[in-house]
């Protein structure tokens, strides 16, 4: 618990470095001015820290914890360490969702659009999952292939309908992860993220002997489509928020469950706190990164995220990959 004190404190303090990194400079002086003084020209850094940089950190924080918890629960129930969101099809079904309600109802409120994103996503991976089954021979290395293959044809749908409607730079958009547009009134949906984590804690033992297959959840009285549906919504309602609110978030909910299991397990119970705060500091990192490579401009996350765990995901591949052979 100590440690996981400490690991909090490396959020935290990640999180407070966010709130000064940016084009506009903002002092901690300023700030003071502005809170404790009442100095009229300070008060445009904390509108900005108030509006803005806050609003930001905390969706960051949020999405980043949620996208990891995903990933976890999908890697649990379909017991492949490979799998997650944006292996298994869940983030192209969500876009195509949103996509579906822009054609044909523009006008309609981002709970509608997460709401059909849920149901979407819900499809993908529960198609995903059905596919699973007539595999014959189920890889450990095979399984994500077969994902990424069938998200490369949802998305090849999406992209197709989206050039014929001129929406591609829309559907750009949601594939792609961007913090930069976050402001205040524009990223609370995400609370529904860390609700749903919540709920993931609390049905965390579930989950884990979810993992140990369906056999043995019947052995021990427990109703395993209930656990699969219960976990399956979870995973596509977090996709469709951070989707809906700041765009995909690649290879996360992959890379974070993985490190952290080499070092504490599988047991959910135990190791979801490591999780979210690991999923939440790893795109603080990121976000930063991207705001300060190409100072003022600024890289998506999305990019950032994609290319280190990309890279991560192809290390553990290789890692599985030579252990099994």
């Amino acid at each position: 618990m100590p440690r996981l004190g400490a690991a909090a404190g490396v959020i935290g303090l990640l999180a407070a470095v966010s709130l000064f990194v940016g084009v506009g400079d903002v002092s901690l002086g300023a700030l003071a001015s502005a809170v404790f003084a009442g100095d009229a020209e300070s008060r445009h850094d904390l509108l900005l820290v108030g509006v803005s940089r806050v609003p930001r950190t905390i969706a960051i924080i949020l999405a980043g914890a949620a996208m990891a918890i995903a990933g976890q629960i999908m890697q649990l129930l379909s017991r492949n360490r490979f799998v997650e969101p944006s292996t298994a099809g869940t983030v192209e079904s969500a876009a195509l969702g949103i996509l579906i309600v822009t054609v044909l109802a523009p006008g309609a409120p981002v709970m509608v659009k997460m709401l059909v994103a849920t149901l979407t996503a819900l499809a993908g991976t529960a198609l995903f999952l059905r596919i699973l089954h007539q595999v014959p021979l189920r890889s450990v290395l095979v399984v994500p292939l077969v994902g990424l293959m069938l998200g490369g044809i949802i998305n090849a749908v999406s992209t197709f309908f989206a050039y014929r409607l001129d929406l591609l730079q829309s559907l750009n958009t949601w594939m792609t992860g961007d913090f930069s547009g976050v402001l205040r009134g524009r990223y609370e949906l995400l609370w529904i993220s860390f609700a749903l984590t919540v709920v993931a804690y609390v049905a965390a033992d579930r989950f884990t002997v979810a993992g140990m297959g369906q056999d043995f959840v019947t052995t021990l009285g427990m109703n395993y489509r209930a656990v699969l549906a219960l976990g399956l919504s979870i995973v596509s309602m977090v996709t469709a928020v951070v989707v809906v609110t700041v765009g995909a978030i690649p290879f996360l909910g992959l890379v974070v469950p993985n490190l952290v299991a080499l070092i504490f397990g599988d047991n959910l119970r135990r190791t979801a706190p490591w999780v979210a705060l690991g999923g939440a500091g790893f795109v603080l990192v990121c976000d930063l990164v991207g705001r300060t490579v190409r100072y003022p401009y600024e890289v998506p996350i999305g990019v950032v995220v994609g290319v280190v765990g990309s890279a991560l995901f192809l290390a553990l591949l290789l890692r599985r990959g030579a252990r099994v052979a």
